[in-house]
């Protein structure tokens, strides 16, 4: 079968912003896989306005050149890893904003969780879940959760404990499993 492509998708754009630490984390040890190609997907880079498509991303018709550019992107990718902050209980506004704007890219493939926060970003990864599902996307049981007091020094350099280490491998097989079985529910 032909390899698998994975983005992790960066979901904050707050400058000084963790999330960037935590991805190039999560890309490091992906880029250590045998099975499947992964790269790492940075909302700055796909500048989004508020949602602004006067039809639902359900009719898979996009006016806008930033959503087709947008949809092109993720149409690429066989599963998502997707890096959250938690802000105010939930996921980043940026994040759901991009997740928002598509929906047929996103059906059938599979979906893993990184997330940071206070309490390691769970509640975060709680809506996105609810939200993935909605969207017909198989999101994987194993997370990562990285505590801003235990996984940070002084709140903003990542040192992540040694623990989480084994959690991504756990996180990458039940992903590229899912990613893989979705490819042939799309072929």
């Amino acid at each position: 079968m032909n390899e698998l492509k994975l983005a992790i998708i960066l979901g904050s754009t707050r400058p000084g912003r963790n999330g960037a630490a935590v991805a190039d984390w999560v890309l490091t040890r992906a880029k250590e896989r045998a099975n499947a190609g992964y790269e790492l997907v940075d909302l700055l880079d796909h500048p989004l306005p508020h949602l602004d498509e006067a039809l639902p991303a359900s009719t898979g018709r996009y006016s806008g050149e930033h959503t087709k550019a947008w949809s092109a992107t993720i149409a690429r990718f066989d599963g998502f890893v997707f890096v959250t902050p938690e802000y105010n209980h939930s996921t980043s506004g940026v994040l759901k904003n991009a997740i928002d704007h598509l929906y047929g890219e996103w059906n059938n493939k599979a979906a893993a969780f990184v997330s940071y926060g206070s309490l390691g970003g769970a509640r975060a990864v709680e809506h996105l879940r609810a939200i993935s599902s909605e969207l017909q996307i198989a999101h994987v049981r194993q997370q990562l959760s990285f505590s801003l007091l235990t996984d940070f020094e002084n709140f903003s350099v990542f040192k992540p404990a040694a623990r989480h280490d084994a959690a991504a491998e756990v996180l990458f097989d039940q992903l590229e499993s899912w990613a893989r079985a979705l490819k042939t529910v799309r072929s």
